[in-house]
């Protein structure tokens, strides 16, 4: 597969609330360092009352159509790529639509999602609707708030994960051959209780009473059984995607990959060994920020310099299912 488009611009917000592992250790009753010794966690940033799954987006968006040049110009879609929506109905992108300003432009809006994977699986969608002509340009996002579903009982949930959004606006290229060069995915739906939130959706209900919601609501992970998912699945859509990409592995200028957890970066370090210092390690400052993650890695990386126009850079992740998605796309 081959979808021509370019990223014209990128941007991350962070919420204002930083949370150190040095607090953690306290509110939990730990000795100093053991929080960030035991998860390989500094900080991360929380989301306060205001600052919404939908205003995060919309912020990060502001920031990629300023970065983009576009001036009065419209994108003509824009999709959400969030792990957890705002609210069930409508779609989160409905939400940012109207907080851009836009709410009343008849812009098509929708969202996309496959947990930590809906910002990747949200630019696929862009990137075919501008290979088959339907766009010329498109605002793609991911916002999550993932400190909403955890239990504050559970160290390793309450440590690892951090909130934050980031957006990128993609445009139509000619200039070559620049683009998605490949995507190669896979989903084990044998794995699905592994990371659950029952709650929010059909499966549970308000007749079910107060304390099944709630305990639906707090996020559930296997993180022994995910990572292990994660990792027998990983090698075959990197090999896949390079593959069908006509790209080595030397040939990447780097790999953005989702920030899942410290042991989840270094496995993908070793699997790109002799160049895994080409893996972008953002997890010791922000956590997993579910879908966010790789997003964010990726503006970092434009912002940064680590990648830039015509470099070969490939997006990994997995997800809960459990799916795995590696993705080459030529700057």
């Amino acid at each position: 597969m081959f979808s021509n488009f370019a990223i014209s611009g990128w941007g991350a917000y962070r919420p204002r609330g930083v949370v150190t592992s040095a607090q953690l250790d306290l509110r939990h009753g730990h000795v100093a360092g053991w929080t960030e010794g035991e998860f390989g966690i500094a900080s991360r940033h929380v989301a306060a009352a205001d600052e919404t799954t939908s205003m995060m987006a919309a912020s990060a968006c502001r920031a990629a159509l300023d970065c983009a040049g576009w001036g009065d110009a419209l994108p003509d879609v824009i999709i959400g790529g969030c792990g957890v929506m705002e609210q069930p109905i409508p779609s989160t992108a409905v939400l940012v639509q109207d907080q851009l300003g836009l709410g009343r432009s008849g812009v098509p809006c929708f969202d996309v999602n496959q947990t930590c994977l809906s910002f990747v699986a949200a630019l696929d969608v862009a990137a075919t609707g501008i290979s088959a002509g339907r766009w010329q340009r498109a605002l793609v996002f991911a916002s999550d708030i993932a400190s909403a579903g955890l239990d504050p009982a559970v160290p390793k949930t309450r440590s690892i994960f951090g909130d934050g959004a980031a957006a990128v606006a993609i445009e139509a290229a000619t200039d070559g051959a620049r683009g998605m060069l490949s995507c190669a995915t896979v989903t084990h739906g044998a794995h699905h209780s592994l990371a659950q939130l029952r709650a929010g959706g059909t499966r549970l209900r308000v007749s079910e009473g107060y304390d099944a919601l709630v305990a639906g609501s707090r996020f559930e992970m296997d993180a022994f059984g995910i990572f292990k998912a994660a990792a027998k699945a990983l090698p075959g859509v990197i090999d896949r995607a390079l593959a069908d990409a006509g790209v080595t592995r030397d040939e990447l200028a780097c790999v953005i990959c989702h920030q899942a957890s410290a042991p989840g970066v270094e496995h993908v370090q070793r699997l790109f060994a002799p160049i895994g210092d080409r893996v972008i390690n953002l997890f010791s400052t922000h956590g997993n920020q579910i879908a966010a993650s790789i997003p964010t890695v990726l503006a970092h990386a434009l912002e940064s310099g680590k990648a830039g126009p015509g470099d070969a850079i490939l997006l990994l992740g997995t997800a809960a299912g459990i799916s795995a998605t590696a993705v080459v796309i030529r700057l």
